[in-house]
């Protein structure tokens, strides 16, 4: 359904010069070998665009924990799961657009309640200082939604740097620790803050002033690229396993991937038009956030850190349960390794499992023996206490 949504956006929007682009090569399209200054491409360590190993288990452990939760943070079957927003002008209209658009989506958890924590005006520098006014009008406005700081489990998290100058890499190094410091933050505010997702910027092709224009726009996805890549290495400064350590950071991964190049696109379809931004050439128009907020949608309902608890109870299937009892367990290694020695026999004794929905964790299609490999990452994080 949101599929389908994006692809009506984006053919909503009139054609525009293909002047508007900048050749630069979108993340999730680069190839082995392909680089930008010399660093490689893909979201996640390797080159992959997709969550795998040890991270993306111990995110499936933490997801399946995420229940609705009173006031003081109990386990309450009538309490409430919030997501909230963290981020500056840019995220605050985006995620607005999205909230509006639950309005009309009826498949989303009646538990979730979603907040606009996000504020224009306040870039990366400003939110990274703990006793920054932004951090007490997210307090407003949580408390103006009915919820609090314990019922946080899980946040949107976007932010830049105003009128950027260092060259790259430095300024995205900078951008980076500025992250690491909201990390930290979110840690200490939010008790039972299981996962963040966090995105860099869309499109800044069309950019009138010097709030953040290309191709720092572009560079901000390689300070996401390296802050998950650094929690994955083990930093203590984003640790989020007590065994470990101090906790200093939430648990993160990649939320929508929002940058295209201009009208020149990027291979899912994704395209940036003039149209799609105000008259600043920096901040969405109102095409330009709905656009945005449709990639939201697409992630909270797909990704399977996140659809098991943002959709309806028993709407969100869980990544790995292959034989389809609703838990992780060894049977969900036989049942791979049955779908893949007999497809038919696997359809027939579990009628009411989709292999791919179900099995395919590399996201490529099909569910296969790489699947299964990965798949060990999620059995060991759920079967170890």
């Amino acid at each position: 359904m949101t599929s389908v949504l994006i692809l009506s956006l984006l053919a909503a929007s009139t054609a525009a010069s293909v002047d508007d682009c900048t050749g630069m090569v979108p993340l999730i399209d680069m190839g082995p070998g392909q680089t930008y200054q010399g660093q490689p491409g893909g979201l996640y360590p390797g080159g992959v665009n997709y969550l795998g190993g040890p991270h993306l288990a111990e995110g499936m452990h933490r997801a399946v924990r995420i229940r609705p939760l009173d006031a003081n943070g109990n386990p309450d079957p009538n309490g409430k799961i919030v997501l909230l927003s963290i981020g500056m002008s840019n995220t605050s209209q985006e995620f607005g657009e999205f909230i509006r658009s639950l309005d009309t989506y009826p498949d989303k958890n009646p538990a979730v309640v979603v907040v606009n924590g996000a504020q224009g005006g306040q870039d990366a520098r400003q939110i990274a200082n703990p006793n920054a006014p932004f951090w007490s009008v997210v307090d407003d406005r949580l408390a103006q939604a009915g919820v609090t700081r314990a019922q946080v489990q899980a946040v949107w998290h976007k932010e830049a740097v105003a009128r950027p100058t260092l060259p790259f890499p430095d300024h995205a190094i900078e951008l980076r620790e500025l992250h690491e410091a909201a990390m930290n933050i979110l840690a200490s505010r939010f008790p039972n803050l299981k996962i963040v997702y966090s995105s860099s910027r869309i499109y800044a092709g069309y950019a009138e002033t010097d709030l953040n224009p290309e191709p720092y726009a572009y560079e901000s996805a390689f300070s996401v690229r390296w802050l998950i890549r650094d929690q994955i290495n083990g930093d203590p400064g984003l640790n989020y396993d007590p065994r470990r350590g101090p906790v200093t950071s939430p648990w993160i991964q990649w939320g929508p991937y929002l940058w295209a190049d201009g009208v020149c696109g990027r291979s899912d379809g994704l395209q940036w038009f003039r149209q799609d931004f105000a008259q600043d050439g920096t901040h969405p128009s109102a095409s330009g956030r709905r656009k945005v907020a449709a990639m939201l949608l697409q992630h909270f309902t797909s990704a399977p850190t996140a659809r098991i608890w943002f959709l309806r109870p028993g709407l969100g299937v869980l990544l790995g349960d292959m034989n389809g009892n609703g838990q992780i367990d060894g049977g969900d290694a036989n049942a791979y390794l049955l779908y893949e020695a007999d497809p038919e026999e696997f359809a027939r004794r579990y009628p009411n499992v989709d292999p791919i929905e179900s099995g395919d964790i590399t996201e490529d299609g099909v569910t296969d023996n790489r699947d299964l490999l990965e798949f060990m990452h999620i059995l060991i994080r759920f079967t170890s206490l």
